[in-house]
């Protein structure tokens, strides 16, 4: 298990414990996190679970996919850490990872 910090836009802080093997979309889902909607249920299908990843975490998040890049190109001001949080899969290696959420979502 790790523990995630959602970053909501208007700073209000989230420290959670997702399970190993959920994605940090399902974490926030089941949080009643505001912020990440997950429209398509994790199937990179939609960016409504799009996150910007912390500078200091987003190697260990690995890249994403082609798939997943062309979603990102039409989110709402896309940045550089960007990631659907539908994509990135909890692990033990990830505990203490930041994510902020975007003003709104796709």
């Amino acid at each position: 298990m790790a523990t995630i910090t959602y970053i909501e836009h208007s700073g209000a802080e989230h420290q959670i414990q997702v399970e190993d093997g959920k994605t940090i979309m399902q974490g926030a889902v089941d949080n009643l996190i505001d912020g990440i909607l997950g429209d398509c249920g994790g199937c990179c299908n939609c960016a409504t679970c799009h996150v910007i990843v912390d500078d200091a975490w987003f190697t260990k998040t690995g890249g994403p996919s082609e798939q997943e890049s062309e979603l990102l190109e039409g989110v709402p001001e896309p940045m550089p850490t960007s990631r659907l949080g539908c994509q990135i899969t909890v692990s033990d290696d990830l505990d203490g990872l930041v994510v902020r959420l975007p003003e709104e979502q796709f």
